[in-house]
């Protein structure tokens, strides 16, 4: 009935993760885990070979530690239900080379939880409908950006913030070396 943050920290031959289906808490999809009613994403299987993952739909929060460690994945597609990241979600991801989005306001309402819950930390390389975020336009109508959403976003040289926008959170551009 309860699995605590960082249950399978450090466990790196686990190719996969099975939810007995009576069980009420949890369930397992693809050999992850998720809670029951799927929209909170506990725990990725690090003994995978996946080298990219994308988050389902159904995914409205990802879980503190939920990729701790995940050294073979490369690149991971945020869909536009996720709304908050945990704790150290990506610590340790130092594979990770991309970030897919398709909606950057979506993206900007992000609650992240500290520097390490964004993949950028690692992956650096932020994509939007595919194509590489360098001149960014922050789309009118957003009025917040989420503090670290752009966070080691390396490749931004340019940034375009509308008059919609009242507030930057803590480090949203934090080590974007190339912005000018």
């Amino acid at each position: 009935t309860s699995i605590g943050d960082g249950a399978f920290d450090g466990c790196y031959g686990l190719a996969s993760i099975h939810v007995d289906s009576a069980n009420t808490v949890y369930k397992s999809i693809d050999g992850n885990l998720y809670s029951y009613d799927g929209k909170i994403f506990l725990q990725y299987s690090i003994g995978k070979t996946d080298t990219s993952f994308t988050i389902p739909d159904s995914v409205t929060s990802i879980g503190d530690s939920a990729f701790y460690s995940c050294d073979s994945l490369t690149s991971v597609v945020i869909g536009n239900s996720v709304t908050s990241i945990g704790d150290g979600a990506f610590y340790s991801c130092d594979s990770l080379t991309a970030v897919y989005i398709t909606d950057i306001a979506k993206w900007c309402e992000i609650a992240f939880a500290d520097s390490t819950s964004n993949p950028l930390y690692y992956a650096k390389n932020l994509y939007l409908n595919g194509k590489l975020v360098t001149n960014l336009v922050i789309p009118e109508g957003v009025t917040s950006i989420g503090s670290y959403a752009f966070y080691k976003c390396s490749n931004l040289t340019s940034v375009v913030i509308p008059d919609s926008v009242t507030s930057i959170g803590d480090s949203a551009f934090y080590d974007c070396l190339k912005l000018t």
